[in-house]
């Protein structure tokens, strides 16, 4: 087990927590996906969705099935979330078909749908993002593609990642300018049931108030659920960094939100210190300190020894980068410790986890 067992108690938090893996990169191991899982749930998270980038029968290969290993992890693991009261979901991200629209692709998602829940999952997630979206009627051929995963799955609902999942420019920039008024056409078109993922003001977004999250909801007609991208640290800029320091600019926001789902680092273990900061977060309210849940949270989470040293190494590697130390001494430091998240400490000063703008693009 990684985590220690002087955790103090957290309460259920006021909405639904989760891990969404929409990270780039080097997917982790089912090993390490069922630790965080099971540690997670131990601090009140109850949902977790399954959809790496790297996984391209979610993304660019779509229409096939997984291979029969990847297939036996998954229902594994969709058997573990429900022992534990995690629901358990699967992203599909069907590139392409919102430009055709025609009765093969239908076909294909349907079969798609189906297989992924013979899988194990309890929630079916379909992801627009990463695909061009400079369309007219953008909102409405993606509702009709939701209506026709939901009937896949007998009308159940679905979470929904529109193509444009933020107010950030970048998206216009990056995938083309987005319809006139697509967030509110989409919540009008989009059934009431499925839910729908929000970033924030920007794509990784340093703080989400109260009063941008009403405004979503009410452009939704619906509480987003809000795709925190924190901790996550892909691609070339970002992956030379490690987020260790606890939630931050987060506050009032559970009467906004159908759920808080935060999409973890490259590192699944050292990802447990963040994310577990949520938890408290939203235990705390007002009186919440990131500086202090970050102590406590890597205080209950490692040992002793290596709480300490991931808490003097943090800042650094936080805000400077693999760049701004010493990798020969944060090697040493870590080697003493026989535990994954030092394990992947040494790994990231080794460079291991580094990114470029090829590995995103054939992602």
């Amino acid at each position: 087990m990684t985590a220690a067992s002087n955790r103090p108690p957290v309460p259920a938090p006021p909405i639904p927590l989760g891990i969404v893996e929409g990270y780039f990169g080097t997917p982790w191991s089912f090993a390490d996906r069922t630790v965080v899982m099971e540690t997670l749930a131990d601090w009140g998270f109850s949902r977790f969705t399954y959809a790496p980038k790297a996984d391209r029968t979610l993304r660019l290969d779509w229409r096939q099935a997984h291979d029969e290993d990847t297939a036996r992890a998954l229902i594994a693991f969709a058997a573990r979330c429900r022992e534990v009261g995690v629901s358990f979901g699967i992203g599909l991200s069907p590139y392409g078909l919102h430009q055709s629209m025609d009765a093969d692709g239908r076909a294909a998602l349907e079969r798609r749908v189906r297989e992924l829940t013979a899988l194990g999952a309890s929630r079916i997630a379909i992801f627009f993002d990463d695909m061009r979206g400079d369309i007219p009627d953008l909102a409405a051929r993606q509702a009709e593609i939701a209506s026709w995963a939901s009937a896949a799955l007998d009308g159940a609902p679905l979470d929904v990642c529109p193509s444009y999942y933020s107010d950030d420019p970048v998206l216009d920039r990056v995938f083309g300018a987005r319809p006139e008024g697509y967030e509110r056409a989409l919540g009008e078109a989009l059934d009431a049931r499925h839910s729908i993922y929000w970033t924030g003001p920007e794509v990784c977004a340093a703080e989400i108030t109260p009063a941008h999250a009403a405004r979503v909801g009410e452009e939704f007609a619906r509480k987003p659920v809000l795709w925190d991208n924190y901790p996550v640290n892909d691609g070339p800029r970002m992956s030379r960094r490690l987020h260790l320091a606890g939630i931050s600019g987060r506050r009032g926001l559970a009467p906004h939100l159908d759920a808080h789902d935060l999409n973890p680092a490259l590192q699944p273990h050292l990802s447990l210190l963040p994310c577990a900061t949520l938890a408290i977060c939203y235990r705390d309210g007002d009186d919440y300190d990131y500086r202090a849940a970050t102590a406590e949270a890597a205080h209950a989470l490692y040992p002793e020894a290596l709480a300490k040293d991931i808490l003097e190494t943090r800042l650094p590697l936080q805000d400077g980068g693999i760049e701004f130390v010493d990798r020969a001494k944060v090697r040493a430091r870590f080697e003493k410790h026989d535990h994954p998240a030092a394990r992947e400490m040494i790994r990231f000063a080794n460079g291991a986890y580094q990114q470029t703008a090829d590995d995103i693009e054939t992602q």
